[in-house]
């Protein structure tokens, strides 16, 4: 029946995921739907967010998207902004490692080797030895999950661990490799030791992408919008039609016979929503308490998940300067200065290099990360001190000395969950136990990308207009 009260869904947080969720929310029920996002920042977009440097737009969360997974390209296409994407350039990366920077080796499996030989120096003699012997050591003992250090450790020893995998994993997740699980961070290195646990290097090889047809240009592996990844959640906001409010901090839900109470208090004091159904996008210490009372094996699960936090440090320096041929370089968690102070920074990404469109006519730009779990001392220092840091470490790392023209920070506290061993049945308690009516979407889900991170926002609003098919003759689809 047309111009009937459609459901109304309230969605508990504005970061790309729970707009992901609005978004599919709207195109799966339709016009009729009341769909309301409660954010508790005064900004929509959680970590993807953007900054005016120097004249250029530049992300300070996330910068890039897998384009190896289709969600995010289909997504920016269906938001009709496929013509604002670009790729990285062709430049290389490097890793510090040994004291010295390498290139980044080829082949790889988020450092996990495929091809011995390629490694090269980053190893020392006796390391390229029990890399290249690791086929013949028997099978893997594998039972099903593990920590990566542990795994890689035990079949390729510590160098391969602690130069090319752990930094590798350090700034995907900000976390180490002998905390974080194969299963849920290298989902693609499990599945073939599943398959065939007779080798490390084999399984890594069968983890890879297949190789391009003869003659085909590899596919790019990273995209990002030209005007900045940022504009993705607004984008995505806009084309939900969702009623957005900021500056929301939800305090309960609550079930009622004929669906949830949603308490939020905000700049005017607390105010209440009745909704059909709701989507709880928001990190795990705020399922953990959303959840406590209405699905306790949900949040006591949530309450295993473990998280990180990290800062960027932006410079804009002045156009003209040598930014060398690298697009980055990633840092080792035990390596040292070559003065022999610890480095602040582990990467860093020469954006104006890694990505052309960000080399300005008045500046350029480059992103410094920070912040491991396991050492908030790290980010404990106030912004001055972390760009004098960060400066510095730029300086012996890359030889990059320019006085900025500009400096912004963004912290991301408690930003990036942790993928222990054990994670995806965390993830499966708290899908499977949720009542009806409430679904969840967030990074510390299904992973961490913004592929990712769409994906749970789909599945979500998937779950919800399930519900309220079964509940309902549909009149609001009339």
């Amino acid at each position: 029946m047309t111009g009937a009260p459609g459901p109304r869904v309230v969605v508990v947080g504005g970061g790309v995921s729970g707009l992901a969720a609005a978004h599919r929310l709207r195109t799966t029920l339709g016009e009729h739907a009341g769909i309301t996002v409660l954010e508790s920042a005064r900004v929509l977009g959680g970590k993807l967010a953007a900054v005016e440097l120097g004249g250029l737009r530049v992300d300070v969360g996330a910068e890039a998207f897998l384009a190896r997974r289709p969600e995010a390209s289909a997504r920016l296409v269906e938001l009709g902004l496929a013509d604002d994407v670009v790729h990285p350039s062709a430049a290389s990366s490097g890793i510090r490692a040994g004291g010295a920077t390498h290139a980044m080796p080829p082949r790889t499996v988020m450092g996990v080797p495929a091809d011995p030989p390629a490694v090269g120096t980053l190893l020392s003699e006796a390391g390229r030895a029990t890399l290249a012997a690791e086929a013949d050591r028997g099978p893997v003992a594998w039972d099903g999950d593990d920590t990566v250090g542990a795994l890689v450790r035990g079949r390729f020893g510590d160098e391969v661990a602690d130069r090319l995998v752990d930094p590798l994993l350090g700034g995907v997740y900000s976390g180490r490799a002998d905390a974080l699980g194969v299963r849920a961070t290298v989902p693609a290195l499990a599945a073939a030791l599943d398959r065939d646990p007779s080798s490390l290097t084999a399984a890594a090889r069968a983890a890879l992408p297949a190789a391009p047809p003869d003659g085909a240009a590899p596919a790019p592996v990273f995209g990002t919008l030209r005007t900045a990844l940022a504009d993705l959640p607004p984008a995505l906001a806009v084309a939900a039609r969702a009623e957005v409010r900021l500056a929301r901090t939800v305090t309960a839900i609550e079930p009622r016979a004929d669906g949830w109470r949603v308490v939020a208090s905000g700049p005017q004091g607390s105010e209440v929503l009745d909704a059909d159904a709701v989507v709880l996008a928001v990190p795990p210490p705020g399922l953990r308490r959303l959840l406590a009372d209405v699905a306790p094996a949900a949040a006591r699960a949530a309450a295993g998940i473990e998280l990180a936090s990290s800062a960027v440090v932006a410079l804009a320096l002045p156009a003209g300067t040598d930014l060398g041929t690298r697009s980055g370089v990633l840092i080792g968690s035990g390596e040292r200065r070559p003065d022999g102070e610890p480095w602040t920074i582990k990467a860093v990404t020469v954006s104006s290099v890694k990505w052309p469109h960000l080399a300005g006519d008045e500046a350029v730009v480059l992103r410094a990360s920070i912040g491991r779990y396991g050492e908030p001392g790290t980010l404990q220092r106030d912004d001055d001190e972390l760009v004098a840091a960060a400066r510095s470490d730029v300086a012996a790392l890359l030889g990059i000395d320019a006085e900025p023209l500009e400096s912004v920070v963004a912290r991301w506290g408690g930003g990036l969950p942790q993928y222990g061993v054990g994670h995806g049945e965390r993830v499966a308690t708290i899908e499977s136990s949720l009542p009806d009516g409430l679904a969840v979407a967030g990074a510390a889900l299904h992973g961490v990308g913004v592929p990712a991170c769409l994906a749970t926002g789909d599945a979500a609003a998937e779950r919800v207009a399930a519900h309220l098919a079964r509940g309902t003759m549909d009149p609001w689809r009339g």
